[in-house]
Order: C-alpha cells, then structure tokens, then sequence
C-alpha cells in the first residue's frame, strides 16, 4: 500500500489498529524505500483517527459492499478531500466506524468471489478516486 500510495501521490496514509507499520520487515521488503517518501501516522483507535480528520475538513469514506454503499464510479467530487477507510482483510468495517463515516463506496464485481484483496480494493479505488478528482480540477 506505500507504494500504491506513493505512486498516486497521496498526501498521507493513515494506519490503525492490528496494521503493521514501520519499521517492519514485511513493509519494508515490499514498499521498496517508499515509507520514506509516504508521509504517515499510526493511530491505535481508528475512530479517533476518523475524528481528527472530520476535524480537518476531510469527508469520510468506507470501502466495503453493503446495502448502503455505491459504485465507487458515482463518487461526487464535492466529497474531497477524502479519507477513504480500507477495513481488516478478513473481519472488514466495523459498525463503530461506518457510523462514523459520510459514505460507502463500492468497487462493482462481476465474478463468483464477493470482495478483492485489501491491498488491490485500495489500489483500484485509489486511481479511480484520482481520475474523480482530476475530472474536477481540469488537469
């Protein structure tokens, strides 16, 4: 996820909870030098995480399939900046947290499996998150 997060130039990830951040081996074997590059902060509780950022203007978003959730390509770009919240690969968001957040984003799946891993769902929503934002700001 750094490099994803640095390849599409996000100004910070935010890592919470069971995550694993660095210096950890693991992370540092595949980000390839880009925790170096990604600003980011560790938060014990993702909900206080979720409460800094509404405090600094940032819209909320959980990526997860629900009831609720829309197509990530109907994505309003008056919503940035955005925090998109990725949930646990195996338990995924918690109640606590959706009723945190101002929406739910989807990524559409076609095939008999119901959801993709967390690491690709970030990279998929991210880059099609990018092309909203570009779409806005003319670039």
């Amino acid at each position: 996820m750094f490099r994803t997060a640095e390849c599409a130039y996000i100004s910070k990830l935010i890592l919470c909870g069971i995550t694993p951040y660095p210096p950890h081996p693991k992370i540092e074997k595949t980000a390839l030098g880009t925790t170096n590059l990604v600003p980011w902060n560790y938060f014990k509780n993702t909900i206080e995480a979720i409460k800094k950022l509404k405090g600094e203007g940032f819209k909320i978003a959980v990526l997860e399939i629900t009831e609720k959730s829309i197509p990530i390509q109907q994505f309003k770009s008056e919503y940035f900046p955005l925090a998109l919240v990725i949930g646990n690969e195996v338990t995924g968001v918690s109640e606590e947290i959706f009723s945190e957040t101002d929406l739910i984003l989807e990524i559409p799946l076609y095939g008999e499996k119901e959801s993709l891993n967390v690491a690709v769902a970030f990279g998929v929503a991210l880059f099609l998150l990018i092309e909203k934002l570009k779409d806005a700001r003319k670039f």
